[in-house]
């Protein structure tokens, strides 16, 4: 299913004191050392989050890359400029992807090919990768449209909708036929130092961070980034699933196996220093969220009715990109309440799903706010 623009977050205000040890990112084009033998690249995106972190990691008679760009003609200028200005006249000689959206796989195919050298990525990414490019040229499936519109959407977005499906494959060049697998718990050595695999989910099925102890350093993908939260969604493929779960016990694992005084090394904005408070933020951001949503449901609502209780704001169906991840988001908070069983869940005739607090939730709010009283009462 068409999943192509996952990678503009939901924006999150910070505040927590991250520290952000560089000035500036590099420029367009040129490289920026953040560890011995670890250069940070940033390459430009034609989305409104118009940047992309990528890592380059002295692999001793070459460089391991870690995640690629968007397929386009301004990653491959990019591309060619680093090559001339950044790369000692070195090959790239390993391809890692943290995961499989776009702008983190989307030039990996073509790297891959120019400098012979291997794709390493997890396998739930590899494949699901491989089976949404699989999408380009079909038509929406019936199954994806039954999923928006039960969530609440109206024909004029279905049709939008059917008219964009596919898309995914367009911004990423074929990958290799093969690859090497990482795995949670991996240790990979690049260069002169060892490199942890680090799984987690909820953003992507099997998003791979790497952290090195020697070098105090973690790139974190999408899992961790300081300005913004990574969305977490529901699509049509899975419309049960419960990543909004997953997500929250990654950062808990990422909170156990990294110690805080690592720099984070983030796709997105600056490297920063301040892991655990950052991870306390979010995770705190999300149950706050989740509160919300559950007063919201104090009467039936559908999908697209919980928008402004978790984003702050309405969203234009216009905007389907926009319109598809707030209702993927919306279905990942709604279906962490279901398995939860504080929200219960009910079809109409026409197949519109309506969702509403559970009698045990709708008790557990009723004594909180009657506590809460008593306690102001007391004070």
């Amino acid at each position: 299913m068409d999943n192509s623009l996952t990678d503009i977050p939901t924006p999150a205000p910070v505040r927590v004191p991250l520290i952000y040890p560089f000035e500036a990112p590099p420029p367009r084009g040129e490289t920026l050392e953040v560890a011995p033998g670890v250069l940070w690249i940033r390459m430009p995106l034609p989305f409104k989050l118009d940047h992309i972190n990528l890592w380059a990691i002295d692999d001793g008679e070459g460089w391991a890359v870690v995640d690629t760009g968007v397929r386009s003609e301004d990653s491959i200028a990019t591309w060619r400029t680093l090559f001339d200005r950044s790369t000692d006249g070195r090959p790239i000689s390993r391809v890692f992807v943290t995961h499989m959206h776009p702008d983190h796989v989307g030039m990996a195919g073509w790297l891959t090919r120019k400098f012979g050298c291997r794709l390493w990525m997890t396998r739930l990414e590899y494949l699901n990768c491989r089976a949404l490019v699989a999408d380009t040229g079909r038509e929406a499936p019936a199954d994806a449209l039954a999923f928006y519109r039960r969530a609440g959407w109206s024909e004029t977005a279905a049709e939008s909708y059917k008219t964009r499906f596919g898309d995914f494959g367009k911004m990423i060049y074929a990958l290799p036929d093969s690859y090497r697998r990482i795995h949670d718990g991996e240790v990979v050595r690049i260069g002169q130092h060892d490199w942890r695999v680090i799984v987690g989910s909820g953003h992507c099925p099997e998003h791979a961070c790497l952290y090195s102890a020697e070098l105090k350093l973690l790139i974190s993908g999408d899992q961790i980034l300081p300005r913004i939260s990574s969305n977490v969604s529901v699509y049509p493929m899975e419309p049960d699933s419960n990543p909004m779960a997953e997500w929250l016990a990654s950062l808990d694992k990422i909170e156990r196996e990294v110690p805080d005084d690592v720099l984070v090394l983030p796709s997105h904005n600056e490297c920063f220093r301040g892991l655990h408070a950052r991870i306390a933020h979010l995770r705190k951001g999300q149950h706050t969220a989740l509160d919300r949503l559950r007063r919201r449901l104090e009467e039936p609502r559908r999908a697209v009715d919980v928008f402004v209780s978790l984003f702050g704001r309405p969203i234009d169906e216009a905007n389907v990109p926009l319109l598809g991840m707030a209702t993927g988001e919306a279905l990942a908070c709604l279906n962490y309440l279901l398995a939860r069983g504080d929200a219960v869940c009910k079809c109409d005739a026409n197949g519109v799903a309506w969702y509403h607090l559970s009698d045990r939730a709708r008790d557990d709010q009723t004594m909180e706010a009657e506590a809460g009283a008593s306690a102001s009462d007391v004070g």
